[in-house]
């Protein structure tokens, strides 16, 4: 028997029949039994059995499991880290020395062309990912390196005078609009209330203009985003806005008949299978303006069949902001492509002038490295329009990594800080401002669901909502969920006693393409005006749509959701509650995705080292896109 099976048979986290460095490594809980498994199963290839190889091998294996590109040998031992109850020291695992780790590694069966391991350096990558880098990579600069790009100044520069107005227009969303047309790769990058979409929709109508000023048929133009809310809330945006632009009435009825869709519903399944898309590099899409939304949730693998799947001569639009919560799969691939333009612009000479002749203002920033043409299009918006105050430099202070600052924001009067840990029970008399903003909220949603006013319900439910870092555990939603509830049934006799309960607010958790009704979607269970029944109403650009509750495939109560699953989503007030400091869960991206979740009020419960612990730990994915674009 081995120490494994003395230990505990039947703990699915350990490998079976592990043994050597998997063992000890599995044990300590750095490598999961998958990773062992595949591990031994590539070394049995090769007949090499080495311990050092084998550990390689896992490692690789694991790195896209938790959001890494590929391993780095020479620096595993100082960054790995684990998700135990009681984790142990890792520096006391007996790691390879990284040299002679990584000659061995390089010297194996394993590595090299048509293999199944490809190490770059000290890189370790399993061969998809090594290969879907550098193909994204490529496509990326092929886009941005175009130069065959026909464009009216004049038009150009008409049209951004005439659409960008009012007394302090937005010079960065006019320099960005510009360049969108002026390349065909364009970032329009920023932060929550930065109008990344109000861009988007002018920069539409600017390139329709080009087309009509050129003779030529109008553009087929594709929305897209990660999930089906995402992409709703696109559409809503670039329709909202078209209904108020200064445009020839031919232009807005385009804008307005646009539609968005998932980006695996844009490249479409192939018939017959779920693993591949009918849009690739054989039949690529046939539209002439790709435009993605959230792009900072778009993994590696994800990113790779979309440009892949864009013709050469089309446009490839970027929105998204890198400094929140990436993808839950490998990469960080929004973060990469924007790189050094983060602190500014970074286009080459010719770019720069013809964007500055376009909006009559000067592009601050430096000149990007030589024969690097990705800048030429990334423009990262700065100035805040929803928000402002303690919330807008309590995120500032998050994004650049400055806790002092973070702490110092925190007194402002639209932010309450509750300095305690929200998953200790004793803390809870700490938390009477959290316990009155849900239950107001609460009662005040049933009310109106009751009343059978579906669109007040929908509103007040926007008014507050609580986000946890974690699903589960003390500080999670698990156990908020049913608190919450619990504080509801003192305040309303009868409350929550059937399944479908008036008031109920739902959150969607799959994709119905069927209803229209797609994952992070919120709606409420109302009385029915007709029937006197409980019915599920949910908003769809700006008017109410009501369903059956039977029809509703897979949804869940949320008085609390997590952070990850907020994104794209506002609140009047967000009640944030940090998990301990150690939670490897708690990072820079995911307080600053918290914080700006609200729009006038935020509440944090948190201890002071929990919130600086974040601010310190920005998540740091192993990827070498970056290194390929910008050198």
């Amino acid at each position: 028997m081995t120490a494994v099976d003395e230990r505990d048979r039947f703990d699915i986290r350990l490998a079976r029949g592990a043994s050597g460095l998997l063992l000890e490594f599995n044990d300590a809980g750095v490598l999961a039994a998958a990773d062992v498994h595949v591990a031994r199963r590539l070394a049995g290839l090769i007949d090499d059995a080495d311990d050092s190889l084998l550990l390689a091998a896992a490692l690789a294996v694991r790195a896209p499991r938790i959001g890494h590109v590929f391993v780095d040998l020479e620096r595993i031992h100082e960054t790995a880290t684990v998700d135990l109850d009681d984790p142990i020291d890792l520096a006391t695992l007996p790691w390879p020395e990284p040299s002679a780790w990584i000659a061995r590694v390089a010297a194996s069966g394993l590595v090299g062309a048509d293999r199944p391991l490809q190490l770059v350096g000290s890189a370790l990558y399993l061969d998809r990912y090594w290969r879907e880098e550098q193909q994204v990579a490529t496509d990326l600069e092929a886009l941005a390196g175009a130069t065959d790009i026909p464009v009216r100044m004049d038009i150009l520069t008409a049209g951004i005078t005439r659409l960008f107005q009012g007394e302090d227009p937005d010079v960065r969303q006019k320099q960005a609009a510009a360049a969108a047309v002026l390349r065909r790769l364009a970032v329009v990058a920023g932060g929550p209330g930065t109008g990344k979409t109000t861009t988007v929709a002018r920069i539409v109508a600017l390139l329709e203009e080009q087309a009509l000023a050129a003779g030529i048929a109008p553009p087929l133009i594709a929305l897209a985003a990660p999930t089906g809310k995402a992409a709703a809330r696109l559409a809503e945006a670039v329709h909202g806005e078209a209904a108020r632009l200064d445009v020839d009435a031919s232009i807005r009825e385009r804008l307005l008949e646009l539609e968005a869709s998932t980006l695996h519903r844009l490249l479409g399944w192939k018939p017959g299978t779920h693993s591949r898309f009918r849009h690739d590099r054989g039949n690529r899409l046939p539209y002439d303006i790709v435009i993605v939304d959230e792009t900072s949730m778009v993994s590696l693998s994800l990113m790779a069949r979309l440009t892949e799947a864009v013709r050469r001569e089309a446009r490839l639009i970027l929105v998204g902001d890198p400094g929140q919560l990436t993808s839950i799969e490998a990469g960080a691939v929004l973060g990469d492509i924007v790189g050094p333009a983060a602190e500014g612009p970074r286009m080459s000479a010719s770019v720069r002038t013809a964007v500055e002749e376009a909006t009559g203002s000067t592009v601050d920033g430096a000149a990007p490295p030589a024969d690097v043409a990705v800048g030429d299009g990334i423009v990262v918006l700065r100035t805040v329009h929803r928000f402002g105050g303690g919330i807008e430099r309590l995120a500032d202070a998050i994004h650049t990594g400055d806790a002092d600052a973070a702490i110092a924001a925190l007194a402002d009067d639209s932010i309450t800080w509750i300095d305690a840990d929200a998953g200790d029970p004793a803390a809870l008399d700490q938390l009477s401002v959290v316990r009155n903003g849900a239950v107001t909220t609460g009662v005040k949603v049933i009310e109106a669901a009751r009343a059978g006013d579906a669109a007040r319900a929908i509103q007040e439910l926007g008014a507050f909502r609580i986000l946890c870092a974690h699903r589960r555990g003390p500080h999670g939603v698990a156990t908020w969920m049913p608190r919450i509830e619990t504080w509801l049934a003192g305040e309303l006799p009868g409350f929550g006693t059937e399944q479908w309960y008036v008031g109920r607010p739902l959150l969607v958790t799959e994709n119905d393409h069927g209803i229209r009704l797609y994952n992070g979607d919120t709606g409420v269970v109302v009385t029915s005006g007709t029937t006197g029944r409980p019915t599920a109403a949910f908003e769809r650009q700006g008017e109410i749509v009501t369903f059956s509750p039977t029809r509703l495939a897979a949804v869940e109560t949320v008085y609390a959701m997590t952070v990850h699953k907020s994104q794209g989503s506002q609140f009047d007030t967000a009640a944030v509650l940090l998990p301990d400091p150690d939670s490897p869960i708690l990072t820079r991206e995911l307080l600053y995705t918290a914080v700006t979740r609200a729009r006038t009020h935020l509440m944090l419960v948190g201890t002071e080292e929990s919130i600086r612990a974040a601010v310190d730990r920005p998540i740091a994915r192993a990827s070498g896109l970056r290194q390929r674009l910008w050198g």
